[in-house]
């Protein structure tokens, strides 16, 4: 072909040749190839899982992976706002896991490891019996009609938590924070509050029968018509709390202070007279 001047020289291919000067490839393989790629592409979860919490689908989809319950292990995990309501959590691991916000109202955590575990949540209603929450951040916690019946809340915060009508029955709270929880009505009977902190706490009408609370901090405590028969209160410092119509009937008050504390009409038995005359400030003349 001759190629006049001036004109640029344009060989003639066919739509297979550019292709092939391109680069481009359209075989059927090359197509369904792409279509593969832009699929998976469009289900990678860009998020970073690592930041965010589980849900409770998560938490199902484990158990049911492990084989119950007592296997599951998401301990150090952010759990924030989960609903894990009425739900099986029986001997399962939460460790140090962040479950601030959570709904566990009505869960089943008997046996249940949440020690360390930050559990500013509803918990109301929950069975906790048996459970470990040593060291566990429980301030403002929602634990009313919560069973806790042998629990471990050794040094557990728990601060303006909600208690009322509780279940602590056996259970450990000794060098727990208390100061400002709300335990009217609470079942304590036979818990170990030995140097635990209920500094303006409310334990109206509490059972606190039989408690070891021996070096408790109660200044300013709230314990009209609690029941405290047969409580270990020896070295306790109750100044300026109220004692109004609590039965004191066999409980020690050695070493107590009760300076300052309300004792109108206070059951006390024989054996125990001279101690709660004397912790309150009365002093014989000789």
């Amino acid at each position: 072909m001759k190629k006049e001047e001036g004109t640029p020289f344009i060989p003639r291919m066919n739509n297979g040749g550019f292709q092939a000067i391109l680069g481009v490839r359209n075989t059927r393989s090359d197509f369904a190839r792409e279509e593969v790629l832009n699929m998976s592409l469009n289900n990678i979860d860009t998020r970073d899982r690592a930041d965010m919490p589980l849900t409770r689908a998560d938490i199902e989809q484990r158990i049911q992976m492990v084989g119950g319950s007592d296997k599951l292990d998401v301990s150090g995990q952010n759990l924030q706002g989960i609903d894990l309501s009425v739900i099986d959590l029986s001997g399962a691991k939460f460790s140090g896991a962040d479950l601030s916000g959570a709904n566990l109202s009505g869960t089943i955590l008997s046996g249940a490891d949440l020690s360390g575990a930050n559990l500013n949540a509803d918990l109301s209603g929950a069975n906790l019996s048996g459970a470990n929450l040593s060291g566990a951040n429980l301030s403002g916690a929602d634990l009313s009609t919560a069973i806790l019946y042998m629990a471990d809340l050794s040094e557990v915060n728990l601060t303006e938590a909600h208690l009322s009508g509780a279940d602590l029955s056996k259970a450990r709270l000794n060098n727990a924070d208390l100061s400002y929880a709300e335990l009217s009505g609470a079942h304590l009977s036979g818990a170990d509050l030995s140097e635990a902190h209920f500094i303006n706490a409310d334990l109206s009408e509490a059972d606190l029968s039989g408690t070891h609370m021996s070096g408790a901090h109660m200044s300013r405590a709230h314990l009209n018509g609690a029941h405290l028969n047969g409580a270990d209160l020896s070295g306790a410092d109750l100044m300026n709390a109220d004692l109004s119509e609590a039965d004191l009937s066999g409980a020690r008050l050695s070493e107590s202070n009760l300076s300052g504390a309300s004792v109108a009409g206070v059951l006390i038995s024989a054996e125990s007279k001279e101690d709660l005359l004397h912790a309150i400030g009365v002093r014989w003349s000789t």
